[in-house]
């Protein structure tokens, strides 16, 4: 056998040659330099600076997405933080999270001393799955923070009418899905508010960190504003008068990041166009490898794919004594040997995450009573617990314009791992299995 046609493992040659660079993420192109320096030289350096980065990069995005109102804050954690408030979430109060979500969407409650109550996730979209919440709702339940995770929108219709039923408050944490439509409208659109992360590794960026918040409610807009700076009434190019109305925090986006974004605003409807065409071509080469699933869509709603989630079955593969995780460990060492960057992405559900123990016991000396402690346990939450022990995801090199070529080579390197080589792949799940046994 041709060291071409070997695993990398075993010596071959890997699918990902060194001299095909990496492709990174964000892309700053010359105009956004431009952007930036122009942004430097107006000293348009504060959310204060009338006719400025900040406010056009709020009219923009409330123009992209559809919306009358958008608040730019400092980063997407604070957004969420901001929205609860503004709803006036607090303590004593319970939020639904789903159990696989990044850490952000589970501590904003907190920060405002709500407690999050977790829900189990849809097998396929990975989303909060809208049958498992008649069992979460208690008296105490105040909203539902809903995570359109990876880019692929939740089932917004059954969430949103389980919350008018419940007279719940309903956030849509589309941190991953800028641009993503659900039965033709906007997520940051489909609920009271929206918020957005510009963290530097979102579809939608800034040359740091930045948050957006949307909402067409005229009261919550105002009362957002307030929050975001001292709770302060603050108006574009007039005299600050230190007149504080409000608890607020001190979460202002800046100008600089502000242009940054704004400029890649300008070319954001083209790259997402882009990126569905070689993400498309990319899955299309892999659908039909056995022991492989493929992240897909729905009729009624868009990805944006901000990150590619794969699920792995043995038994699909044609091995059924091995387990899925031990397989998807083999796989995953395989593919990193290609060159193919694939990694596990939130390694247990989120309430397995440590801090949560600890907060049950934290919120029980606040409130002055007792809040029922529930102990992780995989059983409570079994597709989360299933999704995280057999899948692996790429993310970021996938956002970049140019990332066809290099796709196509990870393409190459599924293809080595899930076909001629893959009765090799399983005798090292074998070994793993056997090992952590």
């Amino acid at each position: 056998m041709r060291p071409s046609d070997m695993l990398a493992l075993s010596g071959g040659a890997p699918a990902i040659d060194k001299t095909l660079a990496k492709p990174i993420w964000p892309e700053t192109l010359p105009q956004d330099e431009t952007a930036v320096v122009e942004a430097l030289r107006k000293n348009d350096l504060t959310s204060l600076y009338a006719g400025g980065a900040v406010e056009m990069l709020e009219a923009a995005w409330s123009e992209w997405i559809g919306t009358k109102h958008c608040i730019t804050v400092s980063n997407g954690t604070s957004a969420l933080k901001l929205a609860l408030a503004a709803l006036d979430v607090g303590p004593g109060d319970e939020v639904i999270v789903p159990a696989l979500s990044f850490i952000a969407s589970a501590i904003a409650p907190l920060h405002i001393g709500a407690r999050p109550v977790f829900a189990d996730i849809n097998p396929r979209s990975f989303n909060l799955d809208p049958k498992v919440l008649p069992a979460l709702l208690t008296p105490r339940t105040k909203a539902i923070i809903v995570v359109h995770l990876h880019g692929l929108p939740a089932d917004m219709s059954e969430i949103t009418a389980f919350a008018r039923q419940n007279s719940l408050h309903v956030i849509e944490d589309a941190a991953q899905a800028h641009g993503a439509t659900y039965q033709d409208k906007h997520v940051g659109t489909l609920s009271e508010i929206g918020v957005f992360s510009l963290n530097a590794s979102k579809n939608l960026p800034t040359c740091g960190e930045g948050g957006l918040i949307t909402t067409d409610d005229d009261t919550l807009a105002d009362r957002l504003q307030k929050l975001r700076q001292f709770g302060e009434r603050l108006k574009r190019g007039e005299r600050r008068l230190y007149l504080h109305e409000d608890i607020g925090w001190n979460n202002k986006l800046g100008g600089i990041p502000a242009a940054y974004t704004l400029s890649q605003l300008d070319r954001f409807g083209t790259s997402n166009a882009l990126r569905e065409s070689t993400v498309r071509r990319f899955l299309d080469r892999l659908r039909d490898l056995p022991g492989l699933i493929v992240p897909e869509t729905l009729p009624d709603r868009s990805h944006v794919w901000h990150i590619l989630r794969f699920l792995v079955d043995a038994e699909y593969a044609g091995f059924p004594h091995l387990t899925n995780k031990a397989f998807r460990l083999a796989t995953q060492r395989a593919l990193r040997a290609e060159g193919v960057p694939v990694e596990p992405y939130q390694q247990r559900p989120l309430p397995a995450q440590p801090i949560f123990a600890e907060e049950d016991r934290t919120a029980m000396c606040r409130s002055g009573r007792e809040l029922p402690v529930k102990p992780f346990s995989a059983e409570s939450y079994p597709i989360t617990s299933r999704v995280i022990d057999d899948s692996f995801t790429l993310q970021r090199v996938h956002l970049n314009s140019g990332a066809d070529a290099f796709l196509q080579a990870c393409a190459d390197g599924f293809e080595k791992v899930f076909g001629v080589h893959r009765e090799q792949v399983a005798r090292i799940a074998q070994s793993i299995a056997a090992r952590t046994a």
